[in-house]
C-alpha cells in the first residue's frame, strides 16, 4: 500500500528531530563511556535495523535511542537510557501517544530496574499540557518542540511545511517532494535549526541526562529481618495479635533481607531477597552507578 504524504511527511519531520538530538545524545555518551544505540544494522542484534529490547513478559518494544553500559556494536550492554521520539499534528492524538510512549518503556524501566534507567521523550508538533504531565509523572523527563518551532527550522532553507486538516493530499505531496530535492546540506542544517530553536527544551533535557548518568550511590540500608510470619483470617485477629504482641521478645528464624539505595540525584532502588548470594548478587551488580 502506498504511504499517505502526510505520512511520509511525519517521517521527515521525525528524522529531522533525531538527528538534531543525535549529535548531543553521542556527545553524552562519549562523556560517560557509553554505547549510543539508534536504528542501524547492528551485529549484536543479528544485523537488524530497528533499536527492540525485551521486557520480563517476553514482550519486545521499538525504540529510538539507547544508551548502554557495556555496550557495543557486537554486544548488548546494560540499558542507562531509553529515549523515545514522538510527532504529532495534532493535538487530539497527543493523549494516546503519550500512552503509547508509557506502554513501551515503562515495562523496559521495571526490567532493568536495577540499572535505575533514565526515561526520556522528546515530543514534538501539537502535545497538550495534559499529555505531557502525564509523561513525567510516570517518571519521564519530557523535551517539548512545538510545531511552530519546527515550521520555523524548515523556513531556515526556505521550506514551508505548514499544514492543517484542510490541506489536500497534493500540497502535502509537494511539500515532501520539495524536500526530497533539497541537498544533504541543507538537510543538515534543517536538523541543526531544530537543535537552535529548541534550545531552551533540549537543554535542561540533556542536563537532566547528564545528572542521571553521573549520579552516585549516597547511601545503602540494609535490613535483615527474623522472627516467625503469623497468618490470621480477619482483620480483628491480625489487630488483636499485635496488640498483644510483646516487642522486648528476641526474634528467632531468619526470614529475608531487605535494601534501600539512595542515589545523588534522588532516585531510590528498593529489594527484597530471600538470601545472602541474591542479596550480594544485587549489590554487585550495582558497581560504578
Amino acid at each position: 500500500m502506498a504511504q499517505s504524504p502526510a505520512h511520509k511527511l511525519g517521517q521527515v519531520v521525525g528524522d529531522h528531530i533525531e538527528a538534531a538530538i543525535g549529535g548531543p545524545l553521542r556527545q553524552i555518551a562519549d562523556e560517560f563511556g557509553l554505547y549510543l544505540d539508534h536504528q542501524h544494522e547492528r551485529p549484536a542484534r543479528q544485523g537488524k535495523r530497528k533499536v527492540a529490547w525485551e521486557d520480563s513478559y517476553g514482550n519486545t518494544h521499538d525504540l529510538d535511542y539507547v544508551l548502554e553500559e557495556s555496550g557495543s556494536e557486537e554486544e548488548k550492554g546494560r540499558p542507562r537510557a531509553f529515549i523515545e521520539i514522538a510527532w504529532r499534528r495534532y493535538t487530539k492524538h497527543s493523549r494516546n501517544k503519550a500512552q503509547e510512549i508509557q506502554g513501551a518503556i515503562l515495562p523496559l524501566a521495571e526490567t532493568y530496574r536495577e540499572c535505575v534507567p533514565f526515561l526520556g521523550a522528546v515530543l514534538a508538533g501539537d502535545f497538550t499540557e495534559a499529555s505531557r504531565d502525564q509523561l513525567r509523572s510516570h517518571g519521564f523527563h519530557v523535551a517539548y518542540a512545538s510545531y511552530d518551532m519546527i515550521v520555523r527550522a524548515f523556513r531556515s532553507v526556505g521550506m514551508d511545511v505548514s499544514f492543517d486538516e484542510s490541506t489536500g493530499t497534493p500540497d502535502l505531496r509537494r511539500i515532501v517532494k520539495s524536500h526530497d530535492r533539497l541537498a544533504t546540506s541543507a538537510r543538515n542544517r534543517i536538523s541543526a535549526e531544530i537543535g537552535v530553536v529548541c534550545k531552551e527544551e533540549f537543554d535542561p533535557f540533556f542536563r537532566a541526562l547528564r545528572e542521571c548518568l553521573g549520579r552516585r550511590i549516597t547511601r545503602i540500608a540494609v535490613l535483615a529481618l527474623s522472627g516467625t510470619t503469623f497468618q490470621f483470617q480477619t482483620v480483628r485477629e491480625a489487630i488483636g495479635f499485635i496488640e498483644k504482641y510483646d516487642e522486648s521478645t528476641p526474634p528467632s528464624g531468619f526470614h529475608h533481607y531487605e535494601l534501600d539505595v539512595r542515589y545523588s540525584n534522588g532516585r531510590e532502588l528498593r529489594g527484597r531477597f530471600p538470601n545472602k548470594q541474591d542479596c550480594v548478587d544485587y549489590l554487585q551488580s550495582l558497581y560504578g552507578r
